[in-house]
């Protein structure tokens, strides 16, 4: 029996997604056909995918607009060469597609808020009700969902987004070697952020409660942000304007960025309502303390495990800096690899997909 996968594309993060959902039919009886929409072939997105067989359909973006027909007809194919049990889709455009190349349940992953914002969305998925499973990347992108189509709860899940833990620590480079490579002082504290420098990871607050919290840090006290993004320069002046500027590091886009993450004495995470936050899980597998904005899916994963602080509240972050750096977090890095293994492990969305009453329904088998 054979699970076909429809993703977009490949770029980051969606190449991990794919591996993530492959991984659930680890050591079952079904085998992964995995379908990338756009991109051209590449043997190690096939190998990172962690599916039986990968295929590349190579369309451009421009290609899978509209009525995506080429796209219908190429999965339509697919489906036609073997005996597949249901479709597992990433996304609005995948999920279009395999609802109309089949007739099979499809399980269609939701990574973002607002996809059903549009009517026509709408009216897309409860003209397919029957053999749709929507599932959120966490229980706020779950909820909108559930407030926008009053649906069965059953029919609009929760399945978190999550990380191979064993292999994930394997990877960190140890402080002084991760501080070595990014040209970072042995000596200083350094509260880390990772993410695009856009409006939605609301830096401008980190950079605020950065400097609020500075006279009650050590002298030799680092911010450093870590990514590339449309407001990289006003970011840097916002930097200059606080009197911080030499105490921010702006690292731009790193390669594999999260090997160094035990770089950092904290992790800051002050993004505008974030789906779900993977960059919270990498910094708990390295046993960083996170701070985290008190909303959205990355409020779901720092709870209980990290400090929370008011959207967009430079104060509060501040306190939370200054609370970090004056307390003792032995207990708190127990906590933190608890709750990876127990919500966000390859392993416990495993159980938790199979458990589902959509997927013993569609399978009619127990694993």
């Amino acid at each position: 029996m054979y699970v076909l996968q429809v993703c977009h594309c490949y770029y980051p993060p969606f190449l991990d997604c794919a591996r993530q959902y492959s991984r659930l039919f680890a050591e079952t009886d079904y085998k992964v056909v995995t379908v990338y929409l756009t991109g051209e072939p590449n043997q190690a997105v096939a190998q990172a995918t962690c599916s039986d067989e990968v295929i590349f359909l190579g369309y451009k973006s421009s290609e899978v607009r509209g009525l995506k027909l080429k796209a219908i007809f190429e999965i339509r194919k697919i489906l036609a060469s073997r005996t597949f049990k249901f479709c597992i889709t990433h996304r609005s455009k995948p999920t279009y597609v395999a609802l109309f190349a089949s007739q099979l349940p499809v399980i269609s992953i939701r990574h973002n808020y607002g996809d059903f914002r549009r009517i026509t969305r709408r009216l897309l998925v409860n003209l397919f009700r029957k053999r749709l499973l929507l599932l959120g990347v966490s229980d706020s992108v779950r909820d909108e969902m559930r407030a926008q189509l009053n649906w069965p709860d059953s029919q609009i899940e929760t399945l978190y987004n999550r990380i191979d833990v064993p292999a994930v620590k394997a990877q960190f480079l140890s402080k002084q070697a991760a501080r070595e490579f990014l040209a970072l002082p042995d000596s200083s504290w350094i509260v880390g952020n990772v993410g695009r420098l856009h409006h939605d990871k609301d830096q401008a607050t980190l950079l605020r409660g950065f400097q609020q919290a500075l006279p009650d840090l050590p002298v030799n006290s680092l911010l450093v942000i870590m990514g590339a993004g449309p407001l990289k320069n006003d970011l840097k002046q916002l930097a200059v304007d606080l009197g911080i500027a030499a105490s921010v590091v702006f690292t731009g886009n790193v390669p594999d960025g999260r090997q160094y993450f035990k770089a950092f004495d904290v992790f800051a995470l002050t993004s505008d309502h974030e789906p779900f936050g993977m960059v919270l899980l990498e910094a708990m597998a390295a046993n960083v303390p996170i701070i985290c904005s008190d909303c959205g899916g990355g409020a779901e994963v720092a709870r209980d495990v990290g400090q929370l602080f008011p959207l967009g509240d430079s104060a509060m972050l501040a306190k939370c800096l200054v609370n970090e750096y004056k307390s003792n977090h032995g207990i708190e890095t127990t906590k933190m690899n608890n709750k990876l293994n127990e919500f966000f492990s390859d392993e416990a969305a495993k159980k938790r997909f199979w458990n589902l009453a959509f997927v013993k329904e569609v399978t009619k088998c127990k694993h």
